[in-house]
């Protein structure tokens, strides 16, 4: 069976119906207000341009959201986001994403302790 054009559309719709707290979480929080920080924070310098682009810094920071939200390890975080629609629509991501893997949201994570920003923190910083 192939997919039409509008068959996401009507999935995300009924998604919505059904009150998607995602949907409302991406609502009242503007996540561009961490960009900077995490930019600041988290991002290695890169040696050449080549190889896989970096993922975007928010995009990692709300996997980490997530992750907390549903207590999940980072293996099943993994297949979550690869699984569930309304992770995807919460991160901006379509069918054919690419997808960050465990490690990468392993190495991440690691990149937010050492540099010590935390969520809380990160919150308070963007007031």
């Amino acid at each position: 069976m192939q997919l039409s054009f509008f068959d996401l559309g009507n999935r995300y719709d009924q998604l919505s119906k059904l009150k998607d707290p995602l949907v409302e979480l991406n609502r009242v929080i503007d996540w561009n207000l961490f960009a900077d920080l995490l930019r600041e924070t988290t991002t290695k310098v890169r040696k050449s341009a080549a190889g896989r682009k970096p993922f975007d810094r928010v995009m990692l920071f709300k996997i980490l959201v997530l992750q907390r939200m549903h207590n999940l390890s980072d293996d099943r975080l993994e297949y979550q986001v690869r699984d569930r629609l309304s992770f995807m629509r919460f991160l901006g991501l379509d069918l054919a994403g690419v997808v960050p893997d465990a490690k990468t949201m392993w190495v991440f994570r690691e990149e937010l302790k050492e540099n010590q920003v935390h969520p809380a923190s990160a919150y308070l910083w963007a007031k």
